[in-house]
């Protein structure tokens, strides 16, 4: 990196100060100038005009196909996901045992990402996550060619890799618009506007399938298409550093697995745990044991994503003003309270209460996490932890779901959630431990001192050693 000009931002008493990364030469526009127009231009409906002003400069650029990209992954997705299980059962005539195998089978790609992304490492960023769009679409697509358990395999395969590639992708993407000290608000606004998607594609579904009950297919090409139209508008995303433009991506290892980054790795693998135990029985109990049909479902779904839609930015922005340690303390002893509530309550309502809670919560984990590694590692370890992050997450897919369903057997449906509680308190315990400054590892201490003896030789001003 050439010489630029490095500012001190403080943050959070307790976790210290925040260098930024140099500026390029003869760019003198600030990443917080560039957020700030950016923000008052999408949301004010009046200044959408404004917006073609914005695109002309490669954070606003940035900003727009990030965001573009985020809206039809969401939509292509989530509203393939809304119809799959009746795809499965109406159409490929899937038995009981099937859909657990198959469950299992769709984490497979996300349990093996580390390795995927390691033959790719070569690929920047935008480029990558372009690739696995297109794999997306394509996966999606070759739905329509299934015609039982077997030969929808390999489609689900494809589908997934894409889709798990996006999720540890779109962090990174979204982590170079901002400064580190803006991070979690950026990530905040990304995951809201994938829950719009969202909640546009599940909407669109049920008033499809109330017109035409038997339209899978022509919903799986039309979710492909969509994805592939979220790979064409990422592959211009500009090569951007703390919002800043740089010629090109930094270089970026295959594989990363260190002790400098072992807090981030145990709050993936204890936030996968707690999060599939959830996913796998949270609509399941509302089915079996208070009587809940389609609609009602779709309903509760619906009300749960725009719950998620609304306050994701709010969650990045608790992160980036409190820290991670305190953020997510509060965040698992919540998610105990949640998980807690769903198991004991028998009240229906007061139980679709606890769901939506744990909806609304749950972007706090994903996003804390996140915003902890770019504090403690350089930037070309990031893509790499983070596949490794999204490869810890979801090996507990392959693990707890089924352990849990074979407890199942034998005692309450309580208990899976009780276990989740278990997590939950772990991770509690593990948040009480990060400290960011302290726990940066020695390349990324070596890079902040460099970056203050730079800003005393420039300056004159002393800055206060960490």
């Amino acid at each position: 990196m050439g010489a630029g000009i490095y500012s001190y931002a403080p943050r959070h008493p307790t976790e210290g100060p925040s260098y930024a990364h140099p500026a390029p030469e003869g760019h003198l526009a600030s990443p917080a100038c560039d957020w700030a127009v950016f923000v008052n231009l999408a949301g004010r409906v009046g200044e959408v005009r404004r917006l073609p002003a914005a695109w002309h400069t490669p954070l606003g650029r940035g900003y727009m196909l990030l965001a573009a990209m985020s809206a039809a992954f969401g939509l292509s997705q989530f509203a393939s996901l809304a119809v799959q299980t009746n795809y499965f059962a109406d159409v490929l005539q899937f038995t009981g045992p099937q859909f657990g195998y198959m469950t299992a089978i769709r984490e497979i790609p996300g349990f093996l990402l580390i390795f995927i992304t390691a033959l790719l490492y070569r690929l920047s960023q935008q480029r990558l996550t372009a690739l696995a769009l297109v794999t997306l679409g394509v996966g999606l697509g070759g739905f329509v060619l299934a015609t039982g358990f077997w030969t929808i395999i390999p489609w689900v395969i494809v589908s997934s890799l894409g889709f798990h590639t996006v999720l540890q992708t779109q962090y990174s993407l979204g982590m170079s618009l901002a400064e580190e000290a803006k991070s979690g608000r950026v990530l905040g606004i990304m995951a809201g506007i994938v829950q719009a998607g969202a909640l546009v594609g599940t909407a669109a579904i049920l008033l499809v399938f109330l017109a035409w009950p038997n339209a899978y297919h022509a919903v799986y090409l039309v979710c492909g298409f969509v994805a592939l139209l979220g790979a064409a508008a990422i592959v211009g995303f500009p090569h951007l550093l703390d919002g800043k433009p740089i010629a090109a991506q930094l270089p970026r290892q295959r594989i990363v697995f260190t002790r400098d980054y072992r807090y981030y790795y145990l709050l993936s693998l204890l936030d996968g745990a707690r999060q599939q135990l959830f996913f796998s029985f949270g609509l399941w109990v509302l089915v079996s044991r208070f009587g809940f049909g389609v609609s009602a479902v779709s309903l509760v779904v619906i009300v749960s994503t725009v719950v998620a839609m609304l306050f994701s930015p709010w969650a990045g922005h608790m992160i980036d003003r409190h820290g991670e340690r305190r953020t997510l303390s509060a965040i698992n002893v919540a998610y105990i309270v949640a998980l807690g509530g769903y198991a004991l309550m028998n009240d229906v309502w007061l139980a679709c209460l606890f769901y939506v809670i744990y909806a609304f919560i749950s972007p706090f984990s994903a996003i804390g996490a996140a915003t902890y590694l770019r504090k403690i590692a350089v930037p070309e370890d990031i893509p790499p932890s983070l596949a490794m992050g999204v490869t810890l997450l979801h090996g507990t897919a392959l693990v707890v779901p089924v352990v849990a369903g074979m407890i199942l057997n034998y005692v309450g449906y309580q208990v899976p959630f009780f276990i989740g509680c278990g997590f939950a308190c772990i991770a509690a315990l593990v948040t009480l431990r990060l400290d960011p400054v302290r726990q940066r590892s020695a390349a990324r201490v070596a890079i902040d001192n460099a970056k203050r003896g730079m800003t005393v030789a420039k300056t004159g001003v002393e800055v206060e050693p960490t």
